[in-house]
C-alpha cells in the first residue's frame, strides 16, 4: 500500500531538525509534501515564498518530496493532497502534550488520516525555529543547526533588519 503524507509547519526558518525529519519521512512514505502554513499572525521572519525556496533547495535531492503552502485547517489540506498520514516531530516531552492534543483534534476532524510521530536525530532534538532566531539575533553561532542556504538567508535578514 502506498501512502502519501503531509509534514505541516511554519518552518520559519527551516532547521536541520526539519530536514532530518523530511529525509526520514521520505523513506517511510511514497510521497511526502512539506506543507508551509501561511500564518501571518505568527509574525514570521521569512515570507512564505522564501520558506518555500529554502525548503525546496534543502530537499532537492529527494525525488518523492514536494513543498507547498496552505491556509486554514491542516486536515483540509491533507485531504486535498490525498494524504493518509501526517508527519509530526517531537523533540521533547514538552512537545508531546501539544502534539497529542492536536493529533486528537485532527483525528476527530479527519479520522481517515493518521498522525505519525518521529523524533529528530539527537543532535537536533533541542532546536526550534523560535530559539534559533533568538540565538542568531544576539550573535550566536547557529552553523550546523540549519542548512547552509538557510544560514546565508538568516545572515542577510538579521543584518538588514
Amino acid at each position: 500500500m502506498s501512502v502519501i503524507a503531509l509534514y505541516p509547519g511554519t518552518f520559519d526558518p527551516p532547521t536541520n531538525g526539519h530536514v532530518d525529519l523530511i529525509q526520514r519521512g521520505a523513506k517511510l512514505f511514497e510521497h511526502l509534501t512539506v506543507g508551509i502554513l501561511n500564518n501571518p499572525g505568527k509574525n514570521p521572519l521569512f515570507t512564505v515564498e522564501e520558506r518555500v525556496e529554502m525548503l525546496r533547495e534543502s530537499t532537492s535531492a529527494l525525488d518523492n518530496v514536494s513543498v507547498a503552502t496552505f491556509d486554514g485547517l491542516m486536515v483540509d489540506f491533507a485531504r486535498h493532497l490525498g494524504a493518509k498520514a501526517v508527519l509530526r516531530g517531537i523533540r521533547a516531552i514538552s512537545d508531546y502534550e501539544h502534539e497529542f492534543q492536536m493529533a486528537l483534534m485532527n483525528r476527530r476532524l479527519a479520522p481517515e488520516i493518521e498522525t505519525v510521530f518521529l523524533q529528530p536525530a539527537g543532535r537536533y532534538s533541542f532546536i526550534s525555529s523560535r530559539m534559533l532566531k533568538e540565538v542568531f539575533s544576539f550573535g550566536g553561532d547557529v552553523t550546523g543547526l540549519v542548512p547552509p542556504n538557510v544560514l546565508k538567508r538568516l545572515r542577510g535578514r538579521i543584518n538588514t533588519s
